[in-house]
């Protein structure tokens, strides 16, 4: 039985954990990180704190197995993040030697995300001012759960009055690629990056 809820402070660990065990294009990248936490404090953990009303998990036999958080406006968001969420993550974790990229750990990688953290392309949160991020355990995949946790935050986000949301997917995840664009989302124009922008009208 599959149980939808709005996401509370008790979810934070669950947010952690689905985060990287979805974190190489929607399968476990647990054996890439020494610190398991590197992928939830990008995409996850930040939603909770600061957007918690649009922060949703998807719950089987009492184990939450997915998420989907987001926020109202993405400028507004980012610049949170830049005084409130940032700041003490960069004084954890260092900023790594660019001289050093081509021998990057997969952590040091994620450091490099949190100190220069990837801003949405301008063109796209003007037009698109809300976004999420959704992720399922492997085993909750390919089963119409995705669907069902999507469309129960599209009901909350019109709640907020959002009227068009942006998503970003790994270019290579052909996946979720698929996904998004079978529930309306359509390929914007972006600057090019490692990451496909897709957007859609509440």
């Amino acid at each position: 039985m599959n149980k939808i809820r709005r996401a509370g402070h008790d979810d934070l660990e669950a947010l952690y954990r689905i985060s990287v065990q979805t974190g190489h294009l929607g399968n476990d990248a647990s054996h890439l990180y020494d610190d398991y936490r590197m992928m939830g404090h990008i995409y996850s953990a930040p939603y909770l704190k600061y957007s918690p009303q649009l922060s949703y998990v998807i719950e089987r036999d009492n184990q939450v197995v997915g998420y989907c958080v987001g926020t109202i406006n993405t400028v507004k968001f980012e610049a949170t993040l830049e005084t409130q969420w940032w700041p003490s993550l960069r004084r954890k974790y260092p900023k790594p030697e660019e001289g050093a990229r081509s021998t990057w750990t997969a952590d040091e990688r994620r450091y490099q995300m949190i100190h220069f953290p990837e801003k949405t392309p301008e063109q796209i949160s003007i037009r698109f001012p809300s976004h999420l991020h959704m992720n399922l355990l492997p085993v909750a995949q390919g089963q119409g759960i995705g669907t069902l946790l999507l469309n129960k935050w599209m009901q909350c986000a019109k709640r907020y009055q959002v009227a068009a949301i942006h998503v970003g997917a790994n270019a290579k995840n052909a996946r979720a690629i698929r996904f998004w664009q079978k529930h309306g989302f359509s390929e914007l124009d972006a600057v090019a990056s490692r990451t496909i922008w897709m957007g859609r009208v509440v």
